[in-house]
């Protein structure tokens, strides 16, 4: 029986991987551990189908080391004693590990050794937080590393490669497919590069050759094989993010009407996880302080969605694209930040005064952390002034009002107070 096609693709060497610059990009850190030899244990964390099951086969097959994968929550302990004994025998051996996060601590304990002589260079690969959801004594022994969803541009390559590779890939049979479709495929699977060469092989394999012998993947058959509709007019790939930029400026801008209407064409094609994110997202950088009711609404309005999925959550986004439209707006929050992130990329950074620094630890007095603190709550009304900012942006304003909602004029008067 044939692998399918996402396994059967899965890169041979670093070369190969797609995406991922932050990780295998020239002169970064895998790529790096690659090419000096020196492995280190490691953690991959992201997303379904972006690759971390790929960067792993690429690093074993570029170093030539055995490779081997089991399941954290499925493979025994004595599938993991098969894997050390032939570390034993050959020096070393990459070990994927998949759901990390679910290895118990029997399976931990008898790894922990193995990791730390080297035998076993484990990669674990999970969808959760490994900060939250991995023990500590795995944590401590391994490099973290967050994998990212792949751009669109990224699973169009892994298409056109998929198409063209005749022994792994689909290379052997004669396939005709548009290249605005081939922009669908790489645009609806949301950075899931397994996603769509599955839906790719699919309508591959169950579509009939014409007279002339080939196969040809129409917009109809894409639509049927991935499950989402086309966004009208989408002949290069445009209209997906022009779509979503335009239900954001349409409720920025309080038109509610073009807002239902570009959510309608999200919901239409199927978009049920962009279009939840693009509302939560506004929620938070258009509306805000504005009026932070509504965005708790929208919070609980995303999660009904989320929970019934479609067609009926098409109810609760409605609702919050109404509410968001018609809502008070400010973006001071948004404004903010972004002005002290500004400071902070172009270096305007200082020393955190001592009074504010941590005391919680022998020693820390002598080097005058912690000394002359003032805790705020032995203080009326709970504040007293002191220096928080560093000396180089001692009286920086970062938090400027522009209030169009009665919340956010109420947080204006106590920042004034505060101020004076």
């Amino acid at each position: 029986m044939q692998e399918p096609l996402a396994y059967r693709m899965r890169p041979k060497s670093i070369d190969e991987v797609l995406g991922q610059e932050h990780l295998v990009g020239e002169g970064k850190i895998i790529r790096r551990m690659v090419d000096a030899g020196r492995l280190s244990s490691m953690i991959l964390y992201g997303p379904p189908g972006t690759g971390k099951t790929s960067i792993a086969s690429a690093i074993a097959g570029t170093t030539k080391l055995a490779f081997r994968m089991l399941n954290a929550a499925t493979d025994s302990k004595k599938d993991l004693e098969v894997v050390v004994e032939e570390a034993k025998m050959s020096g070393s051996v990459i070990l994927l590990l998949d759901e990390i996060h679910r290895l118990n601590k029997v399976k931990q304990d008898f790894l922990l050794p193995h990791l730390e002589n080297g035998r076993v260079i484990l990669i674990g690969a999970t969808t959760e937080n490994p900060y939250i959801s991995i023990n500590p004594a795995i944590r401590s022994r391994t490099q973290i590393f967050q994998v990212e969803p792949l751009k669109s541009e990224d699973i169009k390559l892994g298409i056109e490669r998929a198409l063209e590779e005749p022994k792994r890939g689909l290379g052997d049979y004669e396939v005709e497919i548009a290249d605005d479709i081939l922009n669908h495929f790489s645009h609806v699977t949301n950075g899931d590069i397994r996603s769509a060469l599955n839906a790719l092989e699919l309508a591959v394999l169950s579509t009939q050759p014409n007279e002339d012998g080939v196969i040809v993947i129409t917009q109809e058959i894409a639509e049927e094989c991935l499950q989402h509709k086309r966004l009208v007019h989408d002949k290069d790939g445009d209209a997906h993010y022009d779509t979503i930029s335009a239900l954001q400026k349409s409720i920025r801008g309080s038109d509610v009407n073009a807002a239902l209407y570009y959510l309608a064409v999200l919901l239409e094609a199927g978009e049920l996880q962009i279009a939840c994110r693009r509302l939560l997202i506004i929620a938070y950088e258009d509306i805000g302080l504005g009026n932070p009711a509504a965005t708790q609404r929208t919070v609980a309005a995303i999660q009904a969605a989320e929970k019934v999925g479609l067609p009926e959550a098409q109810i609760p986004l409605a609702f919050a694209a109404v509410d968001l439209a018609l809502s008070p707006k400010s973006n001071t929050t948004y404004q903010a930040l972004n002005a002290a992130m500004a400071d902070v990329r172009a270096g305007n950074v200082g020393p955190i005064p001592d009074h504010l620094r941590d005391a919680h630890y022998s020693g820390a007095s002598k080097l005058g952390h912690g000394v002359g603190y003032k805790y705020p709550h032995d203080y009326p009304n709970h504040h007293v002034a002191q220096q928080y900012l560093p000396d180089e942006l001692k009286g920086r304003e970062y938090f400027v009002a522009d209030p169009t909602g009665k919340y956010e004029a109420a947080l204006q008067q106590i920042y004034q107070q505060l101020r004076g």
